[in-house]
């Protein structure tokens, strides 16, 4: 026997029912048309666009998610992101005639009436979906008849308002489904970890249940009460025909969960980045491919520790052909204090070490100051107070330049950079866009050739994508958005060569000689272009390589920049290279061949200037009588800019004087076919530009122009 409180509460609830269908069904059809827009008011939907700013990858797969101002996981979902099932559910659940009603059901409110007067309670609210859209963007849910006739009136307006998959939307946004989770996104990620496109009957049964009493039914803490409401729902689904008795069964015997899962949370410094950058923007999308993120966030969390307690490591692949990138792993584990988990390192200004030494001896291929082959002394030398000193604090004797950066030694790295010229090298960074800091705003040093400058990791990964593409840089990105906007400006003013590195063919050497570094221990992964740098005092641990088509750097170290005894890049970064380079094996390009125009000698057949390293000022004239006067390139002067129809397709004349015979003359480092024996040589370019012309004589003085093609 029912309670009198209980028999109270039936009956104001029947009343409430009662009045609104009398209301609505009243003979003047039209009157209570106007009462109902009038009790209804402005429709505000504002709260349907209140979400969680959402990270996703570059197929819109989530990264992460961060809450709402109010705390809520309510996700952006659209009507096509849903299991079609689940929909169905819904519909014979609660509102079989979504579609066709015009936001209110009187055959449903009348039928809840009449189960109410026959059963002495309320059976059915007739409630409609769009109805409880209203009541979800209202924030109230009045039982009393004058709440329910507001409510009709609210969903009346939102019909008039907005499509049927419009209002559908909605209320996947905002349905309640326990705790904080507002929306099915935020359900199916919270209790299934997945999102709602692929649902098992089950799944989409429970979903359906949920909403109802969210409180009662939370799966986190009363799921044999959940579980007793979705075998309802899908009953009730098989007596409208919309399941069969054995489809119904079977998703009976599914488990229902009773926990919650943690809501994905990868390339977690990337996404607080962009989520400050686009405040406004619901959904943020990256260049990240989010299985390749977590596999190499995994891989981070598992090699770190093996270097120590405090040492973290990050990577960053980079699609060089694009300049996308495609992971980006800050830290070896977000979380992790003690590895100061939430710095990010990729973006952290850190000593590259030995990493550097790559571009110094390409310039100086480049500029024709030698060749893979040419001899260079390791000995002591000093430079002013300055006496570089190999890592093992050995000396190799003569070696070749090929040898000398396979080994990274450091003193043979420190000649050719005082030949080059820290300036020069500085600016070649900065015209590939990347800027070196310097202590205290000082000017650039010979310690540049043993990591005496600060680079972040994408720097870094940047000069050696420009290495990969043949000396031509690109900037590396992980927006979309700004890619684009670069790529715009790009085509409104073209400038051909203007963000070159060095030439194709220095480029080449280079990578022939790193394609060849032997790799670590047990290491797989294939076979690309590496190099391996450790800072002074085992700070910063490093390994950068690159294939036909992706660049990775690799950083280990300790956050604070405290020293980690022993620690060095070919022991701490190089096996996670590798093993980068095998996770993404299935999709690897092979390094770009040598050009035609390289130079494949031994020393022995080299030319008399590129047979042996000198410093500048020292060549052979000096060493006996030379009366001549200096080789000195007459045409084209230098910094000169020259028109395509100053040319009419004819060969340039490139014009030597003084110096003495057979002259070599160079083109970006790579050799001019021309006759040794004059002073003129004929030059057919191939595209317009930036170029280098460089002209030796036969005692190793040189000469040097830099033009432009237009």
């Amino acid at each position: 026997m029912a309670t009198p409180m209980r028999s109270r509460f039936t009956v104001k609830a029947v009343a409430a029912v009662a009045a609104a269908v009398i209301a609505l069904s009243s003979a003047s059809a039209y009157g209570v048309y106007r009462h109902a827009m009038s009790a209804a008011g402005h429709v505000s939907i504002e709260a349907a666009d209140a979400l969680s700013i959402t990270v996703v990858d570059r197929n819109q797969k989530l990264l992460r998610a961060f809450t709402t101002p109010d705390a809520k996981w309510r996700l952006p979902v659209e009507v096509a992101d849903v299991d079609g099932e689940y929909i169905k559910l819904l519909m014979a659940f609660e509102d079989q005639r979504f579609r066709e009603h015009g936001g209110v059901d009187g055959m449903a409110i009348g039928r809840a009436v009449l189960q109410a007067v026959r059963h002495g309670r309320l059976v059915s609210g007739g409630s409609t979906l769009t109805m409880q859209v209203a009541r979800l963007l209202d924030g109230r849910h009045e039982r009393t008849a004058s709440g329910k006739l507001r409510q009709m009136a609210r969903a009346l307006a939102l019909e008039r308002k907005l499509s049927k998959d419009q209002i559908l939307r909605i209320y996947l946004r905002l349905a309640p489904f326990g705790g904080n989770l507002e929306g099915v996104r935020a359900a199916t990620l919270a209790y299934f970890g997945k999102e709602p496109r692929r649902l098992s009957l089950g799944e989409a049964a429970l979903l359906v249940a949920l909403p109802q009493s969210p409180e009662a039914r939370r799966l986190d803490r009363h799921p044999e009460a959940a579980r007793r409401a979705r075998n309802r729902v899908l009953d009730r689904a098989v007596h409208a025909g919309v399941l069969t008795a054995g489809q119904a069964q079977r998703a009976k015997a599914e488990k229902v969960p009773h926990g919650r899962i943690a809501f994905p949370m990868l390339a977690p410094h990337l996404a607080e980045r962009a989520a400050a950058a686009h405040s406004g923007e619901t959904v943020i999308r990256t260049t990240i491919e989010r299985d390749l993120q977590a596999r190499l966030e995994a891989l981070a969390a598992q090699q770190a520790p093996l270097n120590g307690d405090k040492v973290s490591a990050a990577i960053l692949v980079a699609d060089h052909g694009t300049g996308e990138i495609i992971a980006r792993v800050g830290a070896s584990d977000y979380f992790d204090g003690a590895r100061q988990g939430p710095v990010d390192m990729v973006s952290a200004v850190r000593s590259p070490g030995s990493a550097l030494k790559p571009f110094i001896y390409g310039l100086a291929f480049e500029a024709g100051y030698a060749h893979p082959e040419t001899l260079i002394d390791d000995r002591p030398v000093r430079f002013g107070n300055y006496a570089p000193k190999n890592f093992d604090e050995t000396f190799h004797g003569t070696i070749s330049m090929r040898a000398a950066l396979a080994d990274s030694l450091n003193i043979p790295a420190v000649r050719v950079l005082n030949r080059v010229g820290p300036g020069r090298l500085v600016g070649r960074f900065r015209r590939a866009g990347v800027q070196a800091r310097f202590p205290d705003k000082g000017e650039p040093t010979l310690a540049m050739a043993l990591g005496g400058t600060g680079l972040t990791m994408q720097e870094l990964a940047q000069l050696y994508a420009a290495l990969a593409r043949g000396g031509d840089s690109i900037p590396l990105y992980d927006d979309p958005k700004e890619r684009a906007r670069a790529m715009a400006q790009t085509r409104v003013r073209p400038l051909v060569n203007a963000h070159r590195l060095m030439s194709p063919l220095a480029a080449s050497y280079v990578t022939q000689i790193l394609k060849d570094a032997p790799p670590p221990l047990n290491a797989k992964g294939g076979r690309f272009a590496y190099k391996t740098g450790t800072s002074y005092g085992y700070r910063d641990a490093w390994a950068v390589g690159y294939d036909g088509r992706h660049v990775v750097a690799v950083w280990v170290g300790r956050p604070d920049g405290a020293s980690v005894p022993g620690m060095m890049g070919r022991s701490a970064a190089a096996p996670i290279l590798f093993d980068t380079f095998q996770r993404i094996s299935e999709r690897r390009v092979p390094l770009r061949p040598l050009p035609q125009e390289a130079i494949t000698s031994a020393n022995a057949q080299l030319p008399v200037p590129l047979k042996r390293w000198r410093e500048a000022g020292e060549d052979i004239a000096q060493t006996g009588p030379y009366l001549e006067r200096p080789v000195l390139i007459s045409f084209p002067p230098d910094n000169s800019e020259i028109a395509n129809e100053d040319l009419s397709g004819e060969p340039l004349t490139l014009k030597a004087e003084g110096g003495a015979l057979p002259l070599t003359w160079l083109v970006d480092g790579a050799p001019l076919a021309t006759d040794p024996h004059v002073r003129d040589a004929a030059w057919h370019p191939a595209a317009a530009g930036f170029a280098k012309l460089t002209v030796i004589d036969a005692n190793g003085r040189t000469d040097r122009v830099s033009i432009r093609l237009k």
